[in-house]
This record gives structure tokens, sequence and C-alpha cells, in this order.
């Protein structure tokens, strides 16, 4: 027998709108969970219930937007780097630079977001450097050359255009990216 009212699955979406909205408008320090309850139009208990505190709200929200970046490897090394990086470029693309850097800047200044961070990302780099040496194996990539560097050399580009340069994530641009660390496709 259960007790109290069954939970509401929707809740959560709903927080962490309203999460991502009061980050766009006030960034990770002006983040208030009140308001966060109250554009949710729900009780501060209830996300307190969920999230211990401002940072884990901020980690579910971070993990939230990993989620929008399915990996899932064909065996073909080029054409799973290439739809990872364009499928990061288009959610960056999607997400406001604002929320991003604001993101990047709270796990940079707060010790328990910055581990969370890493922590989501660690299985995904894993994944990716798994794809990367086999990319080796086919001699898509020198032997020489590290796998996690490599994985560095993709994805780090698409923030520094984003957070850097303002310039656009196409999916050119992406393709592109790929082709400048793998070289281009043997016919």
């Amino acid at each position: 027998m259960t007790r109290g009212r069954p939970r509401d699955t929707a809740i959560e979406g709903k927080v962490l709108a309203a999460a991502a909205e009061e980050l766009r408008q006030g960034g990770y320090d002006g983040l208030s969970i009140d308001r966060v309850a109250e554009r949710a139009g729900v009780a501060k208990t209830t996300l307190y219930r969920r999230w211990a505190s401002k940072a884990e709200l901020v980690v579910a929200l971070i993990g939230n937007l990993r989620q929008d970046v399915p990996f899932e490897p064909s065996g073909d090394p080029r054409r799973d780097l290439t739809e990872l990086v364009t499928a990061i470029a288009a959610t960056l693309t999607a997400t406001p630079t604002t929320l991003i850097a604001d993101l990047a800047a709270a796990a940079a200044r707060e010790p328990r977001v910055g581990e969370s961070v890493r922590a989501l990302w660690a299985e995904r780099h894993r994944a990716v450097t798994a794809v990367v040496a086999h990319a080796q194996e086919a001699g898509l990539v020198l032997s020489h050359v590290s796998p996690a560097v490599l994985v560095d050399q993709l994805v780090g580009p698409l923030y520094y255009r984003l957070l850097v340069t303002g310039e656009p994530l196409s999916p050119d641009y992406a393709r592109t990216l790929v082709r400048s660390v793998l070289g281009p496709e043997e016919s």
C-alpha cells in the first residue's frame, strides 16, 4: 500500500524548464528556488524533495541537456563521429548561449556542480573515445593520436565558436570539423 498522492511525472519537466528560464534571465548566481517554484507552479517543498539544493537542480538541468544528444555507435566511426558532432552542434544552437555560459561558469565555481558535470559526461566521453579507438583500428586515425585528445579536438571547437567567436554551428561546420580531424573520405 502506497501512501500519499502519486508523483506527478510532468512536474520535473515544468521545473527544469522554469530553472532554464531563470538561468537565462539571472545566471547561476541569480537562480532562485522560490522563483523556479513560482514559475513552474509548484510548491518550494516539491522542489526540495527532488533536489536538495540549487546546485542539484542545475545538475539535473545539465543531465537533461545531455540526454538531448543520443549516441548509439553503429560501427562506422566516421559516420558515428559526424552524427555525434552534428547532434551536439544542433543542441548547442537550440540552447541559449547565455544558458551554456552560465552552466559552464557554475561548473567552474561550484565544486559540486563541476563534479556532477564531469560525472555526467564521463560515460559519454568513454563511449566516444571507444569509437575513436575503433577509427584507429580502421586506419582512419593515426596510431599515435590519443583518442581522448581527438574527442577534445572534435567537441572543443563547438564550444569555442559558441562562447568565444559567435560563429554559427551549422551541420556543414560539424562535417568539416570531422573531416579536418579524420581527413577526407576515401573513394
